[in-house]
């Protein structure tokens, strides 16, 4: 067997970003460096690492290390930029330029694919050994491939997963502890599960980011963050989790993206919001930090991916899969898979969609208001599955979970209980997902 280290060529990396995950990289490149040789065919060697404040990365060795991502990236004998550093700028600008003369780009900033996918993606199509992005949905989890190239001679109808790790870390802890929202919240922090500044996770633009992106490859359809129907968890209290346990279900912050039949054709649905979900189904039982996502295909049936979401060394996995693949595309002159978007499907308003509401009110305790109730749903077409109540003196809890039908019209169902006499207040509305 030949030697790959004697066979002349090096592929030679640039690291954008030093942080939780582009430490790990440096780690796992150094540690594991025969083994990335044997597996790439030729050497990696770590050619430069920018940083926004130099002085600061000790532990690297200074010829290495550099303020200038820019000129770093600039560099002709730089193969493969690396991206960890997170943001749109200056990223944007530092991968268009990589890709545009020719070199590979590996990114885990799923922001930046879900803001400006399209240009990225065109420059990566015009030439050169790829662009490649596993670490940016799902950390470890082997996802991206999988839609991207295992299932691209299948038909994929739905893809629902937890992509969040702060968030179903916060819901897990008050559907098993009973906790509000705000001490489970404070408990990630302090776990450092949360940022200080959590509005990213828990708002739903990290998961709805990720929605854009695996809506994009699962129906080869260009579908960015501003796509996406979003809402977060910061509204979820701990009524409605205890709510879901009394019909077998669990809250889940999800993000669902869905091909769906139209009168006229065929349309994505891209949105993220929090959900009953049966604790039968398989995404039920994902608890803590982990993520995990369930792929509905043609052919291939039901499919499940599941594992740690996030985290430094796990994220740097992903990247490094990457890096092998775009290394080894740079060593026999191959291309990485061009962006498939011919389908151009539009995008369905969340108004068409169909869901599942659960419904709590408080209601006068008089004879006729579930009359009223059910005939407000009845005039806006929607079918009531079950009804609960109970009576509190003069007052009532009513407990409705509907039938599917149009988020229109469940919406304005919704906006018509509010605004009835004999309703004294609408308690919560959330979505359920049925098995």
């Amino acid at each position: 067997m030949s030697d790959p280290a004697k066979s002349g060529r090096t592929v030679r990396v640039a690291l954008l970003g030093c942080g939780v995950v582009g430490s790990q990289v440096v780690r796992l490149l150094t540690e594991n460096a025969a083994e990335l040789t044997a597996r790439v065919g030729a050497p990696l060697e770590l050619v430069g690492v920018a940083v926004r404040h130099p002085d600061r990365h000790r532990e690297l060795p200074a010829d290495l290390v550099t303020g200038d991502a820019a000129a770093l990236v600039a560099r002709e004998d730089v193969d493969v930029v690396v991206e960890v550093m997170g943001g749109l700028d200056p990223a944007r600008e530092l991968l268009l330029t990589a890709l545009r003369r020719g070199a590979g780009v590996v990114t885990a900033n799923k922001a930046l694919l879900a803001a400006h996918g399209p240009e990225i993606f065109t420059a990566a199509d015009a030439g050169g050994p790829g662009l490649y992005f596993e670490a940016a949905v799902a950390g470890a989890i082997p996802l991206i491939r999988p839609i991207r190239e295992s299932l691209a001679g299948d038909r994929v109808s739905r893809v629902m997963g937890i992509v969040n790790g702060t968030t179903n870390f916060i819901l897990s802890a008050m559907d098993s502890t009973g906790s509000t929202y705000e001490a489970a919240l404070a408990e990630a922090t302090r776990l450092g599960y949360a940022e200080a500044d959590p509005t990213a996770d828990v708002e739903g633009f990290d998961a709805a980011a990720k929605a854009a992106i695996i809506a994009s490859l699962a129906f080869h359809t260009r579908v960015n963050a501003d796509d996406v129907y979003r809402e977060g968890i910061s509204g979820v209290s701990a009524a409605e989790i205890a709510a879901a346990r009394e019909i077998g279900c669990t809250v889940k912050l999800l993000a669902i993206c869905e091909r769906i039949t139209t009168p006229t054709g065929e349309a994505v649905s891209a949105r993220v919001h929090p959900v009953m979900l049966p604790r039968t189904h398989p995404l039920a039982g994902v608890d803590g930090a982990y993520n995990a996502v369930y792929v509905e295909a043609e052919a291939a049936g039901q499919l499940m991916f599941y594992g740690p979401g996030a985290g430094g060394a796990p994220t740097a996995s992903a990247v490094l899969g990457d890096l092998v693949t775009v290394a080894r595309n740079t060593v026999v002159g191959a291309r990485g898979p061009r962006e498939s978007a011919y389908a151009e499907l539009p995008n369905q308003p969340l108004g068409e969609v169909t869901s599942q509401y659960h419904i709590s009110l408080d209601v006068q305790d008089r004879a006729g208001v579930l009359a009223q109730v059910a005939q407000c749903f009845a005039d806006l077409g929607i079918s009531i599955s079950t009804v609960r109540q109970a009576g509190t003196g003069n007052d009532a809890t009513l407990v409705i979970v509907t039938h599917c039908g149009p988020e229109a019209a469940l919406t304005e169902t919704v906006r018509r209980l509010s605004g009835m006499d004999a309703v004294r207040k609408v308690n919560s509305v959330m979505r359920v997902v049925s098995e």
